[in-house]
């Protein structure tokens, strides 16, 4: 009963979240053009927060548990796991004073209304996986732009998404490079949970009812750690250890 209810409320969860893309691509053209980063930023801010509304179609409910004070006037390294696509917003909402930014596939850059017009504009790392000449070099320009204005670097280290929950093993180099090129940065780890359960039956139709969560972590400053790797393995420890992937 609940996947045949899926199929009926995945088209109007689709036609919402296409209609808020394309209503805030001209806004943000607008914001950015006339009012420059902080318009920009403003749009990008109520349009994250439309797209979650939207999952709200869905039954998509989302818990936020962050019991530590961040700083914002000091760069920060958002590690996280990584399940679905539908992450993203709810991670810009909830992070929106650190002026969140993504690591992204450089394909993301071209053909979607208002996510492909934030990526280039917004302050983002576009890179292409398999071409290191390219993304190593884009990754440490990010990390010197997140060191030199204080944003939040928000890394997927698993590099692709877990269908099921189960996370994935971290691949290291993008955390090299940002902690070398932000060596003020503080690391926050979020450990993710249910978001898979959006996509359980695959890109169509959706999960209905996921109580998708975020638990931030104790962050820990990169000065700390004089091995980067063990800094890595206790960040990634961390995540995973709060990660559930039962199947329901």
């Amino acid at each position: 009963m609940q996947k045949l209810l899926s199929y009926l409320l995945t088209p109007i969860y689709l036609l919402c979240f296409f209609i808020t893309l394309l209503i805030f691509h001209p806004i943000q053209w607008l914001s950015f053009n006339a009012f420059g980063y902080k318009g920009h930023k403003k749009a990008v801010d109520l349009m994250n927060l439309c797209l979650m509304r939207c999952l709200h179609v869905l039954g998509t409910r989302f818990t936020f548990n962050n019991p530590h004070n961040i700083e914002t006037n000091q760069p920060l390294i958002v590690v996280c796991n990584h399940q679905s696509m539908y992450e993203i917003s709810p991670l810009s909402v909830f992070l929106r004073k650190y002026h969140p930014k993504f690591i992204s596939k450089i394909e993301l850059g071209k053909g979607i209304p208002s996510v492909s017009y934030n990526l280039r504009h917004g302050g983002s790392a576009l890179i292409d996986r398999k071409n290191p000449r390219q993304s190593l070099p884009a990754i440490m320009k990010f990390g010197e732009y997140i060191e030199k204005n204080n944003r939040a670097a928000v890394i997927f280290p698993e590099g692709t998404r877990s269908k099921d929950g189960l996370p994935k093993p971290f691949q290291t180099k993008g955390l090299e490079i940002l902690f070398k090129k932000a060596p003020s940065a503080l690391v926050v780890p979020i450990s993710i949970n249910n978001s898979w359960k959006t996509v359980r039956y695959g890109k169509f139709p959706m999960g209905l009812g996921t109580h998708m969560t975020f638990t931030v972590h104790k962050p820990i400053k990169v000065s700390t750690f004089v091995n980067k790797q063990e800094l890595i393995s206790s960040v990634e420890t961390t995540i995973k250890e709060h990660i559930s992937h039962k199947k329901l």
